[in-house]
């Protein structure tokens, strides 16, 4: 059975796909994912009063989109 996150991510993965049809290069991937682990490292490093915990969610869900995207590019390149 698939978890809440899970479903949440293959809906981004979708999303994304949309965004960015296929991933070019590994460099082009790196970049995507750091993107998105930058913009969750503002949310944490914020003030915990300005934290909010919807935000972290959604940049760990376009995180794991972004991974998962990756990983089907590269396996289709191989």
């Amino acid at each position: 059975m698939k978890s809440a996150f899970q479903k949440i991510v293959e809906k981004a993965i979708a999303a994304n796909r949309g965004k960015h049809p296929a991933i070019r290069s590994p460099h082009e991937g790196l970049a995507l994912i750091q993107e998105e682990v930058f913009e969750l490292q503002q949310e944490v490093y914020s003030r915990k009063s300005k934290r909010d915990k919807h935000r972290m969610l959604n940049e760990l869900t376009q995180i794991a989109a972004m991974c998962e995207i990756m990983a089907q590019d590269l396996e289709r390149k191989d």
